[in-house]
């Protein structure tokens, strides 16, 4: 299984970097570059694209292992990628003079390291070793892997397609103005919600080693663990974000129309960010528990069944300020279908349990 969702997810890359590489101009243009941007777009994209599949498996093998117990490792191969990247990207940009390419192959460099560290990961200790002639691409396993990784799968492309629609709806409005401010407002915003999703990969364990041997209540625990602490976590952030929004703003980008623009959009964001830590940890309980289709909806949920159709329908009839607050009311929905699907969880829990 293992070496099967290795090898899928490095073809999968491939065939992402083929493909984009081929479409390049069609592609910068759906993901909402104009003109002027169209340029850097290409040149930054040109190198992702041919990093794509060391990046997708490194995601694979670095979940591998976590859920295999050496969370430590995993970590020490993100974060050297992550601080390698740090170090090469004033070299490439600045002393080579190569811009925003500079950027991206510095990103590109930092991702195959760290690849080749956790690549090397799975030959240490008890962990499986991942041998390509192990790989077996049958419907079973096919089935299998889907099952369990759908619901990142609708959580992350939906998020790439609703961050296109977003930017090419906000350059027909506002022009290059409002892509950079809402783009602001998306990077801001990540920063606390990387912290969350962070705290939901360490959960994701928890809830697989509990609910597969029948220990429901340590499930609900650390469920209600996670979305308390996650919940402050993101009231700290919203109440700072909401102070100093125009000076967060600024800080990314001084220009008076965009630090308008962002603005807005980020009070509007942080009004109901906070609900974010039920909808995610919601989310990657089903994950972990095998519920792919109640996972599945969940995750689809923010930006497909919500953000994309409030993110064409409020900006034409609202313009600007619709597009600004469409993503707090789409969290907001989010939030509360959330709440229905996770007490039938629960209730689906109470039915099996054989615990006093």
């Amino acid at each position: 299984m293992a070496a099967t969702g290795f090898v899928l997810s490095f073809l999968l890359g491939l065939t992402f970097s083929v493909t984009g590489l081929l479409l390049l101009d069609p592609l910068v243009r759906l993901l909402g570059a104009t003109d002027t941007i169209i340029p850097d777009a290409k040149a930054y994209l040109r190198f992702i694209l041919i990093g794509a599949p060391f990046m997708c498996s490194q995601l694979v093998i670095n979940n591998q292992l976590r859920f295999q117990g050496s969370a430590a490792y995993a970590m020490v191969g993100l974060v050297s990628g992550a601080v390698i990247n740090i170090g090469l990207d004033p070299i490439f940009i600045f002393r080579l003079h190569m811009g925003v390419a500079g950027a991206a192959l510095a990103t590109i460099l930092s991702q195959f390291i760290s690849f080749c560290i956790l690549f090397i990961g799975t030959y240490q200790g008890p962990n499986i070793h991942l041998h390509i002639k192990n790989a077996r691409c049958t419907r079973h396993y096919f089935l299998e892997i889907v099952n369990g990784g759908f619901p990142s799968l609708a959580r992350q492309g939906l998020n790439a397609v609703s961050t296109m629609v977003l930017n090419t709806t906000a350059g027909l409005i506002g022009g290059e103005a409002a892509i950079a401010g809402m783009s602001v407002v998306t990077r801001v915003m990540m920063l606390s919600y990387a912290a969350l999703i962070g705290f939901g990969q360490g959960f994701q364990p928890v809830v697989s080693f509990n609910y597969g041997a029948g220990l429901y209540r340590r499930v609900k625990d650390a469920f209600w663990f996670c979305v308390k602490y996650g919940t402050v976590l993101l009231s700290i952030f919203a109440v700072v974000s909401l102070g100093f929004a125009p000076a967060i703003i600024r800080f990314f980008r001084d220009d008076p129309d965009v630090v308008a623009i962002g603005t807005v959009a980020l009070r509007f964001q942080n009004l109901v960010f906070p609900l974010a830590a039920t909808s995610v940890m919601s989310s990657m309980m089903l994950q972990s528990s095998g519920s792919g289709v109640k996972a599945s909806i969940l995750s689809a949920a923010r930006a497909g069944l919500f953000l994309i159709p409030f993110v064409l329908i409020f900006s034409h009839f609202f313009g600007m300020l619709g597009l600004e607050f469409s993503q707090a009311v789409a969290d907001a929905c989010t939030f509360l279908i959330t709440i229905p699907i996770t007490i039938s969880f629960f209730r689906e829990m109470d039915q099996n349990s054989t615990e006093p």
